[in-house]
């Protein structure tokens, strides 16, 4: 007999049938002795039907009545769970983030939750009924409805899984679990039994869209045993966990890959301190994140400057760049925004070297030329022309043998 925090994404609950299979699956689990909370999300494309609404009405809709609109997409959804619990002679109470007290900041649409007041859900527990919460959604010091940001499902059903100190918190999803690459990729890639916390959340920043990133953030931090499982198929799904000391780590544990790249470069600026700040400075200002950086100096005294930004933002950057090249009297400014960024990620990295020359090698038999890399303690990344994305992941693959059995690196 364990607590479980189940949680349920919009493609899980997108029509009746399918809140009803929801249903089905969460009495089985009390049916065998566990107590449940449910988390779940708004019915698959209500979240954005609700903002379609807004912007008819407005184009800079506010901030605070637009999580007020939104909060109403998983309220819907809680309700319509509870109701169809009930009828599995399941007893269920539906409760808004507000009636949890999921206390968050003011942030509006991208709410940080700062505390839960859990007092509710173990009353209602305790008296053996089934708990619903709405994701996605809280309240702040003042009583406003907050939102958190995209994808905040997750990090409710985290940290409520935190403060009711669960045994695990199962995220249920149209996937079966972790692969070690995108399957639509690589055919021949494998499910992960177990993921580490720093694993899944290189694999998150690199592309992959299975968690979002805070919600494993979260997880680590307060040691939360998170579990990917598929609605829609049986099995054990993937277990993210801390790293266990006594496990010999595989190598690699998966190929991760990013298509919302874009490439910049300022050629012949003056290599001299402060240079790199008024060249990412507007950058920073104008809220465009950068992410891979690569100076070169060059002739005479000059330095070629190239970053990464998301691809929605590289006409942005482009234009400010441009300028700032006029003030610093650079002699060019060039952009690519048909790369994408490729990774090979593995806490085994830590014990093993070669990871890299192997990788590097690996691209160069199949002629994929490297225009940036990156690393880190657990992954090693590159920028390469987006023509050979298919290629690169399945090259690195194979390479790294992860559609046999686990490479221990021997």
């Amino acid at each position: 007999m364990a607590l479980l925090v189940q949680k349920f994404g919009g493609t899980s609950v997108s029509s009746i049938g399918c809140i009803q299979a929801v249903a089905e699956k969460i009495a089985i689990s009390r049916s065998e002795g566990h107590d449940v909370v449910v988390v779940v999300s708004a019915m698959s494309g209500e979240t954005n039907r609700l903002m379609g609404l807004a912007h008819e009405i407005s184009d800079q809709p506010s901030s605070r009545e637009i999580d007020v609109l939104l909060s109403t997409g998983e309220q819907v959804t809680i309700a319509l769970l509870s109701i169809a619990l009930d009828e599995q002679n399941c007893p269920a109470r539906s409760f808004t983030g507000a009636q949890v007290h999921i206390r968050t900041d003011s942030a509006h649409n991208k709410a940080r939750i700062i505390n839960i007041d859990a007092a509710r859900v173990k009353k209602a527990l305790k008296a053996g009924e089934v708990v619903v919460i709405a994701g996605f959604q809280g309240i702040d010091e003042d009583g406003n409805i907050t939102t958190l940001g995209r994808g905040g499902s997750d990090t409710t059903a985290v940290a409520m899984a935190a403060a009711l100190e669960a045994d695990e918190c199962h995220i249920f999803t149209d996937v079966d679990g972790v692969y070690t690459a995108d399957p639509r990729i690589e055919p021949k890639a494998r499910r992960l039994d177990v993921i580490t916390y720093e694993e899944m959340l290189e694999m998150a920043s690199l592309g992959s869209k299975v968690l979002q990133i805070r919600s494993v953030e979260f997880a680590r931090k307060y040691n939360v045993q998170l579990r990917v499982l598929s609605t829609f198929k049986e099995g054990d799904g993937t277990l993210i966990t801390a790293e266990d000391e006594g496990m010999e780590q595989a190598l690699i544990s998966g190929i991760a890959h990013n298509q919302d790249e874009a490439k910049l470069t300022i050629v012949g600026v003056p290599d001299q301190p402060g240079v790199a700040y008024r060249i990412l400075g507007p950058i920073a200002d104008a809220n465009i994140e950068v992410d891979m950086i690569v100076q070169n100096v060059g002739v005479n005294n000059t330095t070629d400057f190239t970053f990464t930004v998301n691809r929605n933002d590289y006409k942005k950057a482009l234009g400010i760049l441009k300028n700032t090249a006029s003030e610093l009297d650079a002699s060019d400014v060039t952009g690519d925004d048909r790369i994408v960024k490729i990774s090979v990620i593995g806490i085994g990295m830590r014990s093993h070297a070669g990871i890299a020359s192997k990788m590097f090698n690996a691209l160069s038999e199949e002629g994929i030329n490297i225009k940036m890399i990156s690393t880190s303690e657990i992954k090693v990344s590159v920028v390469v022309d987006e023509k050979y994305l298919e290629l690169g992941v399945r090259t690195l693959h194979s390479a790294f043998n992860l559609e046999d059995s686990v490479d221990l690196g021997g």
